[in-house]
């Protein structure tokens, strides 16, 4: 049975892995002419993408190259006083087990765990998909295969050819997110930067196994802004107006926009689908249910989903009617709480308000105050809040073999 995925970014390399595994012969097409390493930021695995890693063999490595922040200073706008942050407390509230790692550092290490059994199409694009399976490509002759998989993102354009009206059914979260690359020289390694003021946020931070630095910026807006998604020049227009006059050490990150090698800036937007199969096409992860960059999880979810996607492809032995709607089901609890929590997370993670502010900021330094054990015992009491990514479930689809 033959599978064809657009998108080698994470769910993407994670699918394919798993479907080689249960049996299928696998495909992937990916627009970029090699394996992306655009920057990109800093993302977290929490214990089931722990767990799935484990399975597939790359977990020392990710532990490798995880970026080892453990601390952060935060400065206040308008304040002279910082205030200290133990990193470590924080995410052991959060989770028991629990990594943060460059998303380009992950991306090469799930394609390179799965890359001798799946042939990679680089430098190339779907055009068109038809209702029996035949894919046109921009640059390879058209082909046909069993199963089409959406593994390209937030702007899928899987998710545009296949699913029309439903294709744009998004909620903008309030907000904006943008990564540059700086000169390493310009942070620390071990301990993240911070400038909070209302209804923005700035932080610098590197690592051992970083060559740069990288400024990650966040702001509120009431109203969507007018930029095409592949506007860089734009997009940094906004983000220097944003953030115009905050703090001289801001100024110096936004003075190094002009050259820096790499740029992301993405609206915090949430997907909205109530189901992801088309026919014989379904998509994973950012695709199909991204909840919202940098607020919602979204890297965990989709390396569950991809497994859980290809579990059940083989255990209904390729009959993807069946096996769709059982992805979709076990999928809907994750993905519904994922886009509740991530809802919360963009009204405070940036705050509207001075008030707000000194709020975070307070209760960022009392979590690190605290006794690990006592944050850790009154976190676990809510599984649904921060303890979420840590309680979800997945079978063991180890024994499954598609016929």
């Amino acid at each position: 049975m033959r599978i064809l995925i657009s998108g080698a970014s994470i769910s993407g390399p994670v699918l394919a892995y798993w479907l080689t595994r249960h049996g299928f012969e696998v495909t992937v097409v990916e627009r970029a002419p090699a394996l992306r390493k655009t920057g990109g930021h800093a993302v977290d695995l929490f214990r089931p993408s722990m767990e799935i890693s484990a399975k597939m063999g790359v977990l020392p490595r990710i532990e490798a190259r995880a970026t080892g922040t453990n601390a952060a200073t935060i400065c206040r706008e308008g304040t002279r006083r910082p205030v200290r942050i133990d990193i470590t407390k924080a995410i052991g509230a959060v989770s028991d087990w629990h990594v943060e790692i460059m998303r380009d550092d992950l991306s090469e290490a799930y394609y390179d765990a799965g890359r001798d059994h799946v042939e990679y199409l680089f430098g190339d694009s779907i055009t068109a998909i038809s209702p029996d399976g035949e894919v046109a490509f921009e640059r390879a002759a058209p082909r046909r295969f069993d199963l089409v998989v959406g593994a390209d993102g937030l702007h899928s354009n899987v998710r545009r050819l296949v699913f029309g009206e439903d294709a744009g059914r998004t909620q903008f979260l309030g907000g904006y997110l943008a990564v540059q690359s700086l000169p390493k020289t310009l942070a620390h390694e071990g301990q993240m930067i911070s400038h909070v003021g209302a209804g923005r946020l700035a932080a610098i931070y590197t690592a051992q196994p970083l060559d740069d630095a990288r400024a990650v910026f966040l702001f509120r807006t009431e109203n969507e802004l007018k930029y095409h998604y592949r506007d860089a020049l734009r997009q940094q227009e906004l983000l220097r107006q944003a953030f115009a006059g905050m703090h001289p050490q801001v100024d110096g990150w936004l003075g190094e926009l002009d050259r820096t090698p790499a740029f992301y800036f993405d609206s915090i937007t949430q997907l909205q689908l109530d189901s992801w199969s088309r026919g014989r096409v379904t998509l994973v992860g950012d695709a199909g249910y991204c909840p919202g960059p940098a607020v919602g999880g979204s890297t965990s979810l989709s390396v569950l989903g991809a497994y859980v996607l290809a579990g059940e492809l083989a255990q209904a032995n390729g009959d993807y009617t069946q096996a769709f709607a059982a992805y979709e089901r076990l999928m809907a609890d994750p993905v519904r709480r994922s886009r509740a929590f991530a809802r919360t997370v963009a009204k405070s993670l940036v705050p509207s308000s001075a008030a707000g502010v000194w709020a975070l900021t307070r209760g960022a330094q009392l979590i690190s105050l605290l006794p690990a054990g006592l944050t850790r015992t009154l976190a676990r009491l809510n599984t649904k809040g921060v303890r979420f990514y840590d309680s979800m479930q997945f079978k063991d689809y180890s024994a499954a073999t598609v016929g």
